[in-house]
């Protein structure tokens, strides 16, 4: 078995791709030595998510980053040599993630501070990795060319990967609110489930949508299903009522939350096109509840009128104003 040291770079020298011997200190090392810097956190940040879209598409710039690598780490010889270049196609993939995920949170609007949780923070840190290595990149071109194309891939990765981080951040504030939540409803409501406190849950929703600015439907079903209450704001959306009272109905249909949807729904998931059944009344996105009182779904809620995330803050106030109004 080979030893994993050559002893060839005890001068403080190294071989690129092509046989030509340069100094460690040199600006092509610099160059892939910091690529190489941003694949290990690209790894790092791999074994923290558990989204696997996001994952998979980490694990794709990974793999392609070994090109990008090895492009800089090549003289001219090796370049000639060399196979699956960085092309326009994968500058094109990386525009089509950034793309993808602001459909899902937006458009930024405010200054993002790192550190929401591990994943999207280690996120963070491979993309400025990822701009500290297309600084080094530009200088080096100064020196000796460098292909656009690979140019042009190493800044749109940056964008890609702060992207990703984004929609890490929004799935895990998603999760915790959807966490609250369920904690709340697996309390004891008792039979206190009726017209008269779902109206207080309705106000209280009202109050939340107020402060947030967010003018919402609220909506109410019982256990097999029937409105019991349809509270709609003024200015609200006229397709929130339909969707608020879809939330209710397929959260009760389901047993389970609308957001818990978002994953099995999608063409990798095990209820891949749940969302053309039941006459299209199928919801795959947050703002729907089961209520469960001892093990038994007794009704359930839906609120529709702002973002997914805000939908079940709205939720989440409702319910934790009436339990502790009980």
């Amino acid at each position: 078995m080979a030893n994993l040291y050559t002893k060839t770079g005890d001068k403080g020298e190294t071989s690129l791709y092509g046989g030509k011997r340069v100094k460690k200190s040199s600006a092509k090392v610099d160059c892939y030595g910091t690529i190489d810097e941003a694949n290990s956190m690209l790894g790092l940040a791999y074994s923290q998510l558990k989204d696997e879209n996001i994952k998979l598409y980490v694990n794709s710039i990974q793999k392609r980053l070994f090109s990008v690598g090895a492009e800089l780490a090549s003289d001219e010889n090796g370049l000639d040599m060399l196979q699956g270049k960085i092309s326009e196609k994968d500058v094109s993939f990386l525009e089509d993630i950034v793309d993808e995920c602001t459909k899902v949170v937006g458009k930024q609007t405010s200054f993002v501070v790192p550190g929401k949780n591990p994943a999207s923070a280690s996120l963070h840190v491979a993309r400025t990795i990822i701009r500290r290595a297309e600084r080094k990149i530009i200088s080096l071109k100064d020196e000796e060319p460098v292909r656009d194309a690979l140019l042009k891939y190493v800044n749109r990765l940056s964008d890609a990967i702060y992207a990703l981080a984004r929609v890490e951040e929004y799935n895990s504030e998603v999760e915790v609110i959807k966490n609250k939540v369920v904690k709340k409803l697996k309390s004891k409501f008792s039979k206190d489930f009726n017209l008269a406190n779902i109206k207080k849950m309705a106000e209280f929703a009202e109050k939340k949508a107020i402060e947030i600015n967010v003018p919402m439907v609220f909506s109410a079903v019982d256990e097999g299903g029937n409105i019991i209450l349809v509270h709609r704001m003024e200015n609200s959306l006229l397709a929130s009522l339909d969707i608020s009272q879809n939330k209710a109905y397929t959260a009760l249909s389901l047993k389970m939350p609308t957001s818990d949807l978002t994953d099995l729904a999608k063409e990798s998931g095990s209820l891949y096109g749940i969302q053309s059944s039941n006459d299209n009344r199928i919801v795959i996105f947050g703002g729907g509840f089961p209520i469960e009182v001892n093990g038994k779904i007794v009704g359930a809620i839906g609120v529709s009128g702002g973002t997914v995330e805000e939908d079940m803050e709205i939720a989440q106030y409702a319910i934790n104003s009436l339990m502790n109004s009980l």
